[in-house]
């Protein structure tokens, strides 16, 4: 019989384990489909390859000419689309996120992964950008003082926010759900002057985001 030991299990995708108190609320990964279309954007590869397959298609004589024209960029067409898939795949095989009752946690990157916690005294708002097949992005705006670099981020970074990079849970499975998850646990951890303050708030989606305690806006 073995003698017990006292090792302490570090829960999985967190660097460490959790401090007394504190408790994980959800963990999910990105999906594979929406890092490859979305992040990556799949779907501006394919219109790339097959515009200039057809512009060298054009000018053949006969079928038998246009394929020959076009078969190096159908190659390099299947090529690309299998290496951005591949790349989704991983990037979604290595994400774990994780939002405790006290910060959120992207243990991100495939060749070198990365931690990144985001205490909720850090965050000045979220958001959702849900999609019609139930997935959603949730970026995290900091407060000012608090700083992540867009490299070290993407692709889980708000696009086109490169100046003031704002973390974001990428192609969330069931998103709505955590984002009413998150809302409620922003909520628990605010002050009790904050409290009264509402936490998921609907807005059209590209409208500018509040300046107020923290809060969630669901773009639809």
């Amino acid at each position: 019989m073995s003698a017990p030991t006292n090792e302490i299990l570090v829960p999985e995708g967190l660097p460490e384990p959790l401090p007394p108190g504190e408790r994980v609320l959800w963990q999910g990964r990105p999906t594979a489909a929406g890092i490859a279309l979305r992040a990556l954007h799949l779907r501006l590869v394919a219109l790339w390859f097959s515009a200039l397959a057809l512009w060298q298609a054009l000018p053949a004589a006969s079928l038998a000419d246009a394929v020959a024209e076009t078969a190096p960029t159908l190659a390099a067409f299947g090529v690309a689309v299998i290496l951005v898939a591949v790349l989704g795949w991983l990037s979604a095989r290595t994400t774990t996120y994780t939002i405790t009752n006290r910060r959120i946690v992207m243990r991100v990157g495939i060749a070198l992964p990365v931690t990144l916690n985001l205490p909720f005294a850090a965050v000045a708002d979220a958001g959702l950008h849900a999609f019609g097949d139930g997935t959603g992005d949730l970026p995290v705006r900091l407060k000012p003082g608090t700083r992540i670099a867009y490299l070290h981020l993407w692709p889980h970074a708000r696009p086109w926010h490169v100046a003031e990079p704002q973390p974001m849970l990428r192609s969330v499975p069931e998103a709505r759900s955590v984002a009413r998850l998150l809302a409620q646990a922003i909520e628990a951890a605010r002050a009790p002057e904050e409290s009264a303050l509402p936490v998921l708030a609907e807005r059209p989606q590209g409208a500018p985001t509040p300046a107020r305690p923290p809060r969630l806006a669901v773009a639809g």
